[in-house]
């Protein structure tokens, strides 16, 4: 069992949350940094420190490269959204990042470094659904592809850039919701 899977609390200091935010408004607005794949959503991992049953993230790592496009990895991602993701304004074949595997191995390289732990991944939702408006928890092809990751989902509704929200979930799973709370630094 993960030492994440006991986590009843996230503490995020408001300065990983303004960047975070900083992310997805960048990526949202168009502006992409040099050698950034061309995507309008941010992906990243939140990185911190697990005391008992508490995580406090202390860094957020922003991915730039989104490997859906690189085989084998497209065509999993192409079987994965036909099977399990439900139609939204974004075409299918540019929804479902990929992180590039060298960076998300600089990622964990970058932890031991430093000490912290991968506590999850986090991705920005922009379309409001009928049955979802805000769009602030997983959909089912994120319950899926975080299932048995050891990892927390953090969701990042951006459906309302002025009042963007985040929730994290264990695995994705809808039923293991953690509360964030918004402190100061790590």
């Amino acid at each position: 069992m993960s030492e994440l899977s006991k986590v009843t609390s996230i503490i995020l200091p408001l300065a990983q949350w303004d960047e975070i935010t900083a992310h997805c408004r960048r990526k949202l607005a168009g502006e992409f940094l040099e050698g950034e794949t061309p995507v309008r959503r941010a992906y990243g991992m939140v990185t911190g420190r697990i005391d008992g049953s508490c995580a406090k993230a202390c860094m957020i790592v922003p991915f730039r490269k989104n490997a859906r496009t690189v085989e084998p990895l497209k065509s999993y991602m192409d079987k994965m959204m036909e099977r399990y993701a439900i139609p939204s304004k974004t075409p299918m074949e540019q929804r479902g990042w990929i992180t590039d595997p060298e960076e998300l191995l600089g990622c964990y390289d970058l932890c031991d470094q430093k000490g912290l732990t991968a506590l999850g991944t986090y991705h920005m939702h922009t379309v409001a659904w009928d049955h979802d408006p805000l769009r602030d928890t997983p959909t089912r092809l994120d319950r899926v592809l975080a299932a048995s990751s050891g990892l927390f989902m953090f969701v990042i509704s951006f459906v309302r850039p002025t009042q963007p929200v985040i929730r994290a979930f264990y695995e994705g799973d809808i039923d293991q919701e953690v509360p964030v709370v918004f402190e100061g630094e790590c």
